[in-house]
C-alpha cells in the first residue's frame, strides 16, 4: 500500500492526495507535493555520516535553497534524538543499530511535508527505542502533520491515532474512530468494536 501511494508500484485504484489525483504521478513528484515516506526498511547509507543521511532526506529542499528551514529542522531532529548530535559526523556503518532508525524516522518531515506515511516504525527495535519513536510520532502529530501509520503494535498505534483500520489479508475488516472502536480490558487486553 505504501509503495502504491508513494508511486513506486502501479496502482489498481485511484489515489488522491490533498484533493488531487496522484494515481499516475511519478514518485519524485509525489514527494514534492508534500507526501513523505518513512519505509519499513530502515537501512541507511553506511558509508555516510548521520548528518549526510539526514541531508539526503532533505535533498529536494536543499536544491531549492531553503537552507535556514533545513538547518532548523536538523536542530529539531537533534533535539528529539540527542545521541544523533553527539554522532552527527560518525559514519553509519560504525554506529549502533539503535541510531539508524532514529536518523531514518526524521528524514521525511520537513517544511514542505503535509503528510507522512510510516510503515512499521517499531519493527525490530528495543522497547525503550519504540517508546521514544512513538513520542516522536505524537509530537509530529501535535505539530500538525497528517500521519498514516501502518503498525502491528496496535496498542501503541491506537494511543497516537484518531482513526483505526484493521486489515486482514489486505481487506479492511474493521474501521472507526479510535475513541469508539478501541477499548482496553482490565488486563490491558485490546478489544476492537465495530461501529454501528
Amino acid at each position: 500500500m505504501v509503495k502504491a501511494i508513494s508511486g513506486l508500484v502501479e496502482k489498481r485504484r485511484e489515489v488522491y492526495f490533498d484533493g488531487a489525483a496522484i494515481t499516475r504521478t511519478p514518485a519524485e513528484l509525489i514527494s514534492r507535493k508534500g507526501l513523505a515516506v518513512v519505509p519499513e526498511n530502515k537501512r541507511l547509507f553506511g558509508s555516510m555520516s548521520v548528518l549526510e543521511n539526514l541531508q539526503l532526506g532533505a535533498y529536494v529542499r536543499m536544491r531549492r535553497n531553503n537552507r535556514q528551514e533545513i538547518k532548523d529542522d536538523f536542530e529539531y531532529v537533534f533535539h528529539l534524538f540527542p545521541r544523533l548530535r553527539e554522532r552527527e559526523n560518525r559514519k553509519q556503518g560504525r554506529s549502533r543499530e539503535v541510531e539508524q532508525p532514529n536518523a531514518c524516522h526524521l528524514q521525511g518531515p520537513d517544511g514542505q511535508t503535509e503528510a507522512i506515511l510510516m510503515d512499521e516504525p517499531s519493527i525490530g527495535l528495543a522497547p525503550i527505542v519504540v517508546r521514544e519513536i512513538f513520542k516522536v510520532i505524537k509530537g509530529l502529530k501535535e505539530r500538525g502533520y497528517t500521519i498514516l501509520l501502518i503498525e502491528q503494535n496496535a496498542r501503541l498505534a491506537l494511543k497516537v491515532s484518531d482513526r483505526a483500520y484493521a486489515l486482514e489479508l489486505g481487506k479492511v475488516v474493521l474501521e472507526g474512530d479510535v475513541r469508539r472502536t478501541a477499548q482496553f480490558g482490565p488486563g490491558q487486553e485490546l478489544y476492537l468494536i465495530p461501529e454501528e
